[in-house]
């Protein structure tokens, strides 16, 4: 493997998350933004105050400029972590070339960082939700989030602790059922939130919370498969073999 700085990888991972925030961009753009159109409406329809002031920005404006620049600012942010996870993970968590690794942290990522909150705290339309409780909401999200995050590291620590007795396969086994137990119990303790007002569309909710997946998934998936590209040109001298790897100084 070619002797190379965390920083290269950390440039390389930021070009890939910009890339992941395209494809975020065309599939939030065409899947996402009819059903955030509709509930848009039927909060229009709801609403007695017809006279108020217009947005300062315009809902055109919003679902191209504005969604392409936070997608965009989204992806090279997540790409950047994601990288330096990386630098870490290469070497450290099997025999693994430099794409397999890549794919391995962005799946990692995609389940700890999306699926935990999600499957607890899913996405909603606008139109859903109190306004009283937004605070409340985002830390629960977050809490969630971070919980998520914790328990995987803690998982990726007891599998290597166990590796030595159990083998690796038997160890990986053994620390994921840890972590969805530990996941699970986290989402007995933490309360439930259910703002879906009465009447709303339950088909344009579930439509909503599938495209939301359907961003994240194709963000992690652009990421992992472009910066496995990346990592392993900076990485694997030509014409050596790729498969095993040292981790990153």
């Amino acid at each position: 493997m070619n002797p190379i700085s965390p920083r290269v990888l950390l440039v390389r991972g930021m070009l890939a998350g910009l890339l992941a925030g395209v494809a975020a961009f065309l599939v939030a753009y065409f899947l996402g933004e009819s059903q955030v159109d509709a509930a848009i409406a039927i909060e229009e329809a709801g609403s007695h105050d017809h006279g108020g002031e217009a947005a300062p920005v315009s809902r055109a404006l919003q679902a191209t400029a504005g969604l392409g620049t936070g997608t965009l600012l989204y992806g090279i942010a997540l790409g950047g972590i994601a990288a330096l996870v990386y630098c870490y993970a290469l070497g450290r968590i099997g025999r693994f070339g430099p794409r397999a690794t890549a794919l391995l942290v962005s799946g990692g990522l995609f389940v700890t960082v999306t699926l935990v909150p999600f499957f607890k705290y899913p996405a909603n339309p606008p139109a859903v939700g109190d306004p009283e409780t937004s605070a409340q909401r985002t830390t629960l999200y977050v809490l969630m989030l971070a919980l998520g995050l914790l328990l995987a590291a803690a998982a990726l620590i007891l599998g290597r602790r166990l590796a030595p007795r159990l083998g690796n396969w038997n160890a990986s086994v053994a620390a994921s059922l840890a972590f969805v137990v530990a996941i699970g119990i986290a989402y007995a303790l933490l309360p439930g939130i259910n703002e879906v007002p009465e009447g709303f569309p339950a088909a344009l909710v579930w439509q909503f919370r599938l495209a939301s997946l359907a961003i994240q998934a194709a963000m992690w998936t652009t990421f992992g498969l472009a910066f496995g590209f990346l990592a392993e040109r900076a990485l694997a001298p030509a014409g050596a073999p790729k498969e095993a790897v040292q981790p990153a100084s």
